[in-house]
């Protein structure tokens, strides 16, 4: 299961049901669990944990230090939960003291290739990041979310829970949940239909967040009035909450 060319610190803690590929590092502070997969030419540094039935393909880069200027050697995490594929020359930094000293993965994430993560990013599940979209500091995926090809997301902006950015979209404030985006700067075009349909809601939801978004974005309303229109409407339907709450949690503001 793993090939005699791989070099694997002593202190690493491998699941006996893990397999590592030729030329692979494992670095001494990393755990990996039952049923992972690492490809050739891979480097795993630590602290990291990964859980089990993890795909990781070759020159991805994962577990290194944070590229922050204020980082000064400080103890720090990478956790990456189960069934994950993480493509081709992918890199995901560990966190940094500053903030909370970890970058979080779920579980079921499609991380395709040349894609970054930085430091204190927390990606939740059944996230789609394509090809080359790159993550600053301390960006927040919740779950279900796709960002196209080339999507660049600034530090700090929360990405809600099935929105979809558009291939080439410059994100620089947070994406409701639901809503799709494109351009730079992304702005939003409509709610992400595709994504909607795929979870086989009740029509009553589908249209009740249909009128959300035609109160938030179309009605020229203060963001305050919006929400207390959206509450007062469809405070029974918890979709609609979950748009309530990406946008009423927001420290940097909403693409509107």
């Amino acid at each position: 299961m793993i090939h005699k060319l791989a070099s694997i610190h002593s202190k690493a803690k491998i699941h006996p049901e893990v397999s590592i590929g030729a030329y692979s590092v494992i670095g001494p502070e990393v755990e990996i669990g039952k049923g992972s997969k690492i490809h050739s030419h891979v480097v795993i540094e630590g602290p990291t944990s990964i859980g089990s039935d993890n795909e990781i393909f070759q020159f991805a880069s994962i577990g290194g230090d944070p590229q922050d200027k204020k980082y000064k050697g400080e103890k720090t995490y990478l956790e990456i939960g189960n069934e994950n594929v993480i493509r081709e020359g992918v890199t995901i930094n560990r966190g940094t003291a500053q903030e909370n000293s970890y970058t979080k993965i779920g579980s079921k994430n499609l991380i395709m290739a040349y894609c970054h993560v930085a430091h204190d990013c927390e990606i939740n599940d059944e996230v789609v990041l394509v090809n080359n979209a790159s993550l600053a500091g301390c960006v927040k995926i919740d779950k279900g979310a796709i960002l196209g090809g080339f999507t660049l997301v600034h530090q700090f902006c929360h990405i809600g829970q099935f929105s979809f950015s558009a291939m080439g979209s410059s994100v620089g404030k947070n994406i409701p949940a639901f809503v799709r985006v494109s351009g730079n700067p992304a702005m939003p075009r409509g709610l992400n239909t595709t994504g909607i349909k795929r979870l086989n809601l009740k029509k009553e939801v589908s249209d009740a967040l249909k009128e959300t978004y035609k109160i938030l974005y179309l009605r020229n309303l203060k963001l305050t009035d919006a929400i207390s229109e959206i509450t007062e409407r469809f405070n029974k339907i918890s979709e609609v909450q979950i748009f309530i709450d990406s946008i009423s949690s927001s420290d940097r503001g909403i693409v509107r």
